[in-house]
């Protein structure tokens, strides 16, 4: 092969233009992430009850869904949230791998088969299916730059214009209404309706009567009669459409005449669906929209769409409203691929001033330069044609080759240049004879590299994806550096190179002289330091028995962990008030935290949630997603790590809320912080109270650990609750059914959801509750009253009564167990994976009948933890037998694996004096150790080999000759 190239130069240049060119037409087509999509892909499901308290909600809705998701092909996990508003989320997670369509569509049909048990309202509200992520991608805001929209009309704006706009943007897994549309409210006296007779229950009925569309026909219509000359369409206006025409709904007309109609009884406005979400920028009402990417989604590309559709929307806006994307994930994505092109581009000089140092001709070292560029193109084309992107993995995979990359071309021009030298050949015949010496080691050599890294691509699961990204770069760049070592490198040679005398040596003057008298000096002193060792092979087999052995301690002492956490541009920041907080309070709260995040330097937007957070929905949560200044603009003591330090120690100090700022994930969709997530079920049937005293228990002795800290239960603590106590003996004596009795309670405190009205072309909702002043304190609801069967109203008062008790706000679930979701981290000074072996032996501490898992970020930790050293063992094999196949010989492989320990040895001190993990990135680096060390051994052996060809015979004597000869050369 090198020969036929040798002979068509142009053939070779042909070649490799034709592998920069599909890998320049690759380049723009490649996506641009920061990170694969290592997550596994999840399904959404959500619904709610309104009014239903979180143990209704979790027996009679979430625990029937949840026993048919059980046995779902595929199925990782999933875990479910039923709170005090009446919503249910369950996050069902599949292996990495599944197709995200096929699962929505299971999960779909599991619950059509749940659906006959569900409760009817919970059917009328809806369950929506989704394919999305759990992480924040951008949010977006509409201003009213007059004042004179509120939020419930920015959020009516935004849900008619906006939300399904960016719906359909392809890579938008879901998009959130953090305000409210418009809807029609009906807020009824319950005083007056007892004044006129009435109950909640004739208020429903009118309005579902008198609210409905009617299919009139027309007349005319077929059959009909010879004669008929005309047809035309009856309409009749069924539906209402403004307050005034509800208000004039009859409830009841009198026998004189006179009748009752729905404004004598309540207060109608066109007001907000719900009022469960409040969206702050900056300290100003607004209405917020999240982003979520989906699974498949490309989060630089999305965002860039989204940005894109805003900007063409903003066109069609009326002049008083504005918008902006406060909050944006994707710059750290833009920030760290420029780092690492920088970086790449700063390894691809720094090679080429080291070749021209050591080969001192810029023609020697501009043909293995050229080799880098192409490679690596090469290399973009293959990740297009396997579907990878361009992100943080794959391109430190092209950094670490970028060295390996000139290898092989260096090997070709160095036994050239050593060829015409020491013979005088001409370049064309030089270049012949040295790739007939050193095509077998080439081609042995990319062999064994790419056997190193081949294993990794065959490891399953979020952690095997990774390892597959930097397998398949590697592995591609490789091969591209051998075929253009066999090809390109070779018609070079042949072609650029000049003839030299025989015995032409490098130069004696200036810094070449000085480097290579030092280079010299440094040979011969290595020379002697190998024949001695020669001598001494059974002292220096102990020390490196005892560098072996230190090398196995240091690295199980080496403390565990999965990817280190960066500053990604942004924090979050939770806000909890004391679970029987009302909406006023923890506003206050939030008006607190938002003049501390004001004054700060370093944050250039604060985009509050009211009502929600990554612990819980409720009046007590808020959740402040925060943008900060340019890395540019900040110093180290505004670096995301200070200002979530910052912001927990000075807010520490508001009695009224519990403040914790967080450091996003460096993986979206693992977790909501970089902390770890642990999930404490109840599988001995415990009940409630015991989980929540076994988390209390386990949570007091994390925080007292040495290793943890920041320990804290990932949800909303139990709150106040009202129960109704109904003497159903007694209901029943008055003629009334319990059905009547809840429909009274879920119209006036729940609200109740009739049917729809046309509203500016869009049909919206006709809910019914009770005015506020009727339902804020609890002896409110004694005096609503229900009608029996004999059209009399009986008081609540006369059946029921009150008793204040205390319970849950929110109840989680975790692979149909009932859990309880604990974060936390470790320590300075110690690591995510200290953090999770000593939750595993508190944990292991708790009564019998509780259990634990893993999710998130930290299971794949334990799976990647678990892997590495598999993983290692597999490439060190690999290795071993690709080279006994080579050499046909079994000690030959195990003199170059012996090299192996003593590259991890230094690896391994210079994590421990560094204070790093054994993450993902060491271990690729441990493995990247295994075949750059099983590379420079085969060289060693080659040049060995061929040395002790020319001794007379293969002894003891001519055999440490040719190893002092090789180490030399």
């Amino acid at each position: 092969m090198p020969s036929f190239f040798i002979d068509r130069p142009i053939f070779a240049w042909v070649v490799a233009l034709f592998i920069c060119l599909v890998g320049a037409i690759s380049i723009p087509l490649l996506a641009v992430a920061q990170y694969p999509i290592i997550a596994p892909p999840s399904i959404s499901i959500s619904t709610s009850y309104p009014g239903a308290s979180p143990e209704n909600l979790y027996n009679s809705v979430t625990r029937l869904i949840e026993e048919e998701l059980n046995g779902a092909a595929n199925i990782l996990n999933f875990e479910s949230t039923s709170d005090s508003l009446g919503q249910v989320e369950i996050i069902a997670n599949f292996k990495p791998g599944t197709d995200t369509s096929q699962a929505s569509v299971e999960v779909q049909n599991r619950l059509k088969r749940v659906e006959a048990r569900l409760p009817r309202a919970v059917i009328q509200q809806g369950i929506l299916v989704e394919e999305a992520s759990s992480a924040v991608l951008q949010i977006i805001t509409l201003n009213s730059t007059d004042g004179s929209l509120d939020e419930v009309g920015l959020g009516d704006f935004m849900i008619r214009n906006v939300l399904g706009e960016v719906r359909r943007i392809p890579g938008v897994g879901r998009a959130t209404l953090y305000s409210t549309e418009r809807s029609l409210r009906i807020w009824i006296d319950p005083a007056k309706l007892v004044g006129y007779g009435l109950s909640a229950d004739d208020v429903n009925k009118a309005i579902t009567a008198q609210n409905a569309q009617v299919a009139s026909g027309s007349i005319g219509a077929e059959p009909s009669t010879d004669t008929q000359k005309i047809s035309a369409q009856v309409l009749v206006k069924g539906q209402l459409s403004s307050p005034d025409e509800f208000g004039a709904i009859i409830l009841r007309a009198n026998a004189d005449g006179s009748t009752v109609r729905l404004r004598d009884v309540a207060r109608i406005e066109v007001g907000g669906l719900s009022y469960q979400f409040n969206t702050r920028l900056n300290g100003k009402p607004t209405a917020g929209l999240s982003v979520l990417l989906s699974p498949k989604g490309n989060a630089l590309a999305t965002a860039s769409a989204v940005e894109a559709k805003m900007k063409e929307l903003s066109r069609f806006f009326p002049a008083n409203i504005s918008y902006e994307i406060p909050y944006n994930i994707t710059p750290v994505v833009k920030a760290s691929i420029e780092k690492v092109l920088m970086t790449l581009v700063e390894a691809v000089v720094l090679v080429f001033i080291v070749m021209f140092l050591f080969l001192q001709n810029i023609r020697y070292t501009i043909i293995p330069t050229i080799v880098v560029p192409v490679a690596l193109l090469g290399t973009c084309a293959t990740l297009m044609a396997v579907g990878y992107s361009i992100n943080m993995l794959t391109m430190f995979g092209m950094v670490l080759a970028v060295g390996i990359l000139v290898d092989d071309a260096i090997v070709v021009v160095e036994n050239v240049e050593r060829i015409m030298a020491e013979e005088g050949l001409p370049p064309k015949e030089a270049t012949r004879k040295a790739m007939s010496q050193i095509t077998g080691a080439i081609i042995g050599i990319t062999l064994v590299l790419m056997a190193v890294f081949v294993p990794m691509a065959f490891f399953p699961g979020s952690v095997g994806i990774i390892y597959r990204q930097f397998s398949v770069t590697m592995v591609a760049a490789i091969a591209f550096s051998a075929l253009l070592a066999l090809s390109l490198t070779p018609a070079l040679c042949a072609t650029l190179l000049k003839p030299v005398e025989k015995g032409h040596g490098h130069a004696r003057k200036g810094v070449f002289g000085w480097f290579n008298r030092v280079l010299d000096n440094s040979r011969a002193g290595y020379t002697r330091t190998v024949q001695g060792s020669l001598k001494r092979t059974g002292r220096l087999m102990l020390i490196y028995l005892v560098l072996f052995a230190g090398v196995a301690y240091g690295f199980v002492r080496l403390p565990g962990g999965f990817l280190p956490v960066d500053d990604q541009g942004f924090i979050t920041t939770d806000v909890q008030t004391p679970s029987e907080s009302s909406y006023a309070r923890t506003e206050g709260a939030v008006e607190q935290v938002e003049k501390y995040l004001k004054d700060r330097a370093g944050i250039e937007n604060v985009t509050f949630l009211t009502g929600f957070s990554f612990l819980g929905q409720g009046m007590n949560t808020a959740q402040a997603f925060i943008t900060l200044k340019d890395w540019s603009e900040r110093g180290p003591k505004d670096s995301a790590a200070a200002i979530v330090a910052d912001i927990n120690r000075d807010l520490s100090s508001i009695r009224d809320a519990r403040i914790s700022a967080l450091q996003p994930p460096p993986i979206d969709n693992l977790g909501n912080s970089s902390g770890f997530s642990f999930r404490l079920q109840d599988r001995g049937q415990k009940g409630y109270a015991a989980l929540i005293a076994a988390s209390d228990r386990l949570v007091a002795e994390a925080n007292a650990s040495p290793i943890l800290q920041k320990v804290y239960v990932e949800g909303l603590p139990p709150a106040p609750q009202v129960n109704l106590m109904i003497d159903r003996e007694k209901a029943g004596a008055f003629g009334l059914t319990f059905e009547d009795i809840n429909n009274t309670i879920s119209t006036n405190l729940g609200s109740n959801y009739i049917n729809d009205f046309p509203n500016r072309g869009r049909m919206q909702r006709v809910i019914v509750q009770a005015d506020k002043t009727s339902r804020m304190n609890a002896d409110d609801i004694l005096n609503y009253n229900v009608k029996n069967s004999r059209g009399q109203l009986v008081p609540f008062s006369a059946f029921a009564t009150i008793e204040w008790t205390k319970g849950p706000t929110q109840i989680a679930g975790f692979n149909y167990y009932p859990a309880v979701r604990i974060s936390g981290e470790a320590k300075p000074g110690f690591t995510s994976g200290d953090a999770i072996a000593e939750m595993e032996r508190l944990a292991n501490k708790l009564p019998r009948g509780f259990g634990y898992e893993w999710t998130g970020q930290s299971l794949q930790e334990k799976l990647s933890g678990s892997q590495a050293p598999f993983l290692l063992a597999l490439s060190v094999l690999v290795v071993f037998l690709l080279l006994a196949a080579l050499y046909e010989s079994w000690t030959i492989p195990l003199a170059v694996l012996l090299t192996i320990p003593l590259g991890i040895f230094g690896a391994v001190v210079a994590a421990t004096l560094r204070g790093l993990s054994n993450d993902v990135y060491f271990t690729v680096g441990l493995i990247t150790i295994i075949g750059l060390a099983a590379k420079d051994a085969i060289l060693i052996i080659e040049f060995a080999k061929d040395c002790a060809r020319r001794a007379s015979r293969w002894l003891t004597r001519p055999s440490r000759r040719a190893v002092s000869d090789s180490a030399r050369s």
